[in-house]
């Protein structure tokens, strides 16, 4: 029987490897637009610690790893999709 490894990801704040269940994905969909934890397209990862999405410069490394401008409201309801999270510390490799 073939044993599966997990899928590792980087987080885009704090660059340490997580594996991808314990990571919120937002999504650059083509036909959705932005999204979060669905999609296909160009995504970006961040650990769930507040240190990591509370970062000053988080909208600017979205829009860097998403390839995209984002809209000053976006910021409000990435904060109330974060918040509906666990915020439980995660341990990188």
């Amino acid at each position: 029987m073939i044993r599966q490894t997990a899928v590792m990801r980087v987080c885009i704040s704090c660059r340490k490897t997580y594996d991808r269940k314990n990571l919120i994905k937002i999504t650059n969909d083509h036909k959705q637009g932005i999204v979060f934890q669905e999609g296909m397209g160009r995504s970006a990862y961040i650990c769930k610690s507040k240190k990591c999405y509370s970062d000053s410069k988080i909208k600017k490394k979205l829009q860097k790893a998403l390839k995209t401008s984002l809209e000053p409201e976006f910021i409000d309801i990435f904060k109330k999709e974060i918040t509906s999270y666990n915020d439980y510390p995660n341990k990188g490799i």
